[in-house]
């Protein structure tokens, strides 16, 4: 088997058959329709080969790889046929397209220094709609190229969701023409006193159609009523005032960065001690104004509207604050997500698509408000923190990361788990997809994304993509394909953590090599 993440649907290789040669008159045959994937298949094959693919529209020729795509065929599918005369791609839509030549890349990276192909087709399609990451670029900002390459890097895995969370306590991140006091006064600064940033109107524009070129959406998210204390250095009025509850003041005293004071900067990792003031008619027109540019700046048809860790909100205040929030964005044409807390609420906007973020065995009623979604004609996206927080270390001794989440998260843990296992009473049918999570208390860098998300991520992209059976669908089959991307991604610059649970192939590289790229995006 192939070094293929995330494996196929359906791959059957005549063993017997002669095997397609990579010779130096290899040409991309694309239609107009093919012609963007066939740009990402050159530039993507540039460093394999040692030479850029020549493009055109010429009858095929033996020898060469066809991309086509079809009229009305299924989306995101597509079919991969090597023969010993020459490779097609046949996308169903153009995401189908892309898809398959991100299978052909690794294909080819797994060809070895001889460079032949064995005769193989492939049929494939994804298990789930949403096949999501988030980036939380509020505890730590990153800039435009650092998001593009996680872009670029999430969606050779076949994930199609970026999940960006713009705000919260440490930083607003986002510029907005109706208060662009927020970027002014509440964004230069970050988790563990680090420097701040935000995303101008072009950059967010910039980040989306990049996103969009390679059939990835972004999600933004503005966070509330809690995780809200950067709005209140631009908008005290609007504030409730904090809560130093026991849980505060416990996460104060295991990790510094002071106690949240009205008024000052916050870079702590204490959680749930800031609201907004739910009663008050200004919050919602703030709200109104905050949604309603977001949305025009947004193309995609989600809205993240938060309501996680409000410890500090009254749950009846709650109830209505996230009922208001979700009829807003609803309102605006998009569909509200919020964290599953928001279940409680009790009359949300029927659509509100709920995110599941508890552990694999649901507590303290957490399944059950993961459940008021589906029961509303709903779905949910499963984010089960034990098993797909990318934050999460690896093993207790990493310098990276937390271990709030059940202790360490293993590359195994990140692998083993089954969504529709999660929460009793939603099916396949209920799960919209799923999606991976990175928040960046201790992620200060490029380079640590890249560390903390692979080689998990590669996890979370072979659950949501394929199916759930199969012989090659374990974990034993995993570790070895995973190793065998390994020298792609060294080629890639993929500084990715190299887990002694993986059986990484030659050429993979090593950790020094590793944790020195990506420095110069910061």
């Amino acid at each position: 088997m192939a070094a293929l993440v995330p494996i196929p649907a359906s791959q059957t290789t005549d063993a017997a058959a002669s095997s397609f040669a990579l010779t130096d008159s290899v040409r991309l045959i694309a239609v107009p329709a093919a012609r963007a994937a066939a740009a990402i298949t050159a530039a993507a094959l540039e460093p394999l080969l040692g030479r850029t693919l020549e493009i055109t529209e010429q009858p095929a020729r033996s020898g060469d790889i066809v991309l086509s795509c079809l009229d009305h065929g299924e989306h995101e599918a597509y079919t991969l046929t090597v023969a010993h005369d020459g490779v097609q791609v046949i996308g169903g839509d153009a995401a189908g397209l892309f898809y398959g030549v991100q299978t052909l890349v690794q294909l080819v990276a797994a060809s070895g220094a001889e460079r032949h192909i064995a005769a193989t087709v492939i049929e494939d399609r994804p298990r789930f709609a949403y096949r999501g990451v988030m980036l939380d670029v509020a505890r730590h900002f990153f800039p435009v190229p650092v998001i593009e390459r996680y872009i670029d890097r999430i969606a050779a895995l076949k994930l199609n969701h970026l999940h960006l969370h713009l705000t919260d306590d440490q930083g607003w991140r986002l510029e907005l023409r109706a208060h662009p006091e927020l970027t002014a006064l509440a964004s230069s600064t970050s988790a563990q006193g680090d420097a701040g940033g935000f995303f101008t109107k072009d950059d967010y524009a910039r980040i989306v159609d990049h996103a969009a070129a390679r059939h990835v959406t972004i999600v933004p998210e503005i966070d509330a009523p809690s995780h809200t204390h950067a709005i209140s250095l631009a908008h005290p009025e609007l504030m409730e005032p904090i809560a130093l509850r026991e849980s505060v003041m416990n996460v104060v005293n295991a990790f510094g960065g002071g106690v949240p004071t009205a008024g000052e900067p916050y870079t702590g990792f204490a959680v749930g001690f800031s609201s907004l003031k739910t009663r008050d008619e200004a919050t919602y027109d703030f709200l109104a104004d905050v949604y309603g540019e977001l949305a025009g700046m947004t193309p995609g048809p989600y809205l993240h509207v938060g309501g996680d860790e409000a410890l500090g909100t009254d749950p009846a205040d709650f109830a209505d604050f996230m009922n208001r929030a979700t009829r807003i964005v609803a309102d605006l044409g998009k569909t509200p997500i919020a964290w599953h807390e928001a279940g409680a609420s009790g009359d949300l906007s029927d659509d509100t698509i709920g995110q599941y973020w508890g552990l694999t065995t649901p507590a303290e009623g957490m399944g059950e408000k993961a459940r008021t979604f589906v029961r509303a004609g709903s779905k949910v996206i499963l984010s089960p923190a034990d098993v797909i927080y990318l934050d999460m270390k690896y093993d207790a001794d990493d310098p990276l990361g937390l271990t709030w989440a059940d202790g360490p998260t293993s590359v195994e843990d990140s692998y083993t788990w089954e969504p529709t296992a999660i929460v009793d009473g939603i099916g396949e049918d209920d799960i919209l997809g799923i999606e991976a999570p990175l928040w960046t208390e201790t992620i200060r860098t490029a380079a640590d994304i890249d560390t903390q998300a692979f080689p998990r991520v590669a996890s979370a992209a072979e659950i949501a993509w394929s199916p759930a059976g199969g012989p090659e669908r374990t974990w034993a089959s995993f570790r070895t394909r995973v190793g065998g991307l390994g020298p792609l991604w060294h080629r890639q610059g993929i500084g990715f953590h190299h887990s002694p649970e993986i059986a990484w192939a030659p050429g993979s590289g090593d950790d020094a090599a590793a944790d020195d790229r990506g420095e110069a995006d910061r």
